[in-house]
């Protein structure tokens, strides 16, 4: 993909942290790094999750503690207001989210498929050791 910026709607359990709900679970490996570095490169970010109320919050909170704060959440833009009106789908470029089919690939591989920089080419294992 080019330099082109996209709105992502990233979901919060078993994506952004290990799936704790109720709980939080722990951040997954590089998922903070990796949103701060897309917000970097001019993405705006939506938290799209299941959470609700006091659960939310806690979502919002814990990602602003590690210094992630959302363009909109739970919303396409943060001025929308959901009257039941109009479906409740998000409206993004890309969607990361732990239930796609196939499973969560990992934030170092979506922010390779986000920026287009080649997944590198793990190296060729011969007997009992890696070989480049």
């Amino acid at each position: 993909m080019n330099k082109q910026t996209y709105t992502i709607a990233v979901d919060f359990d078993g994506t952004i942290v290990e799936d704790a709900y109720p709980k939080i679970g722990r951040p997954m490996i590089f998922a903070f790094d990796t949103m701060k570095r897309l917000q970097e490169d001019g993405h705006r970010l939506i938290l799209w999750t299941y959470r609700h109320g006091d659960r939310l919050q806690e979502a919002v909170d814990f990602c602003k503690e590690n210094g992630i704060t959302f363009y909109a959440v739970n919303k396409s833009f943060p001025e929308e207001v959901f009257d039941g009106s109009a479906s409740r789908k998000i409206n993004a470029d890309f969607f990361i989210d732990d239930r796609n089919i196939g499973g969560f690939v990992g934030w170092g591989k979506v922010y390779l498929i986000l920026t287009g920089e080649e997944v590198p080419e793990k190296p060729k294992r011969r007997g009992w050791f890696f070989r480049r």
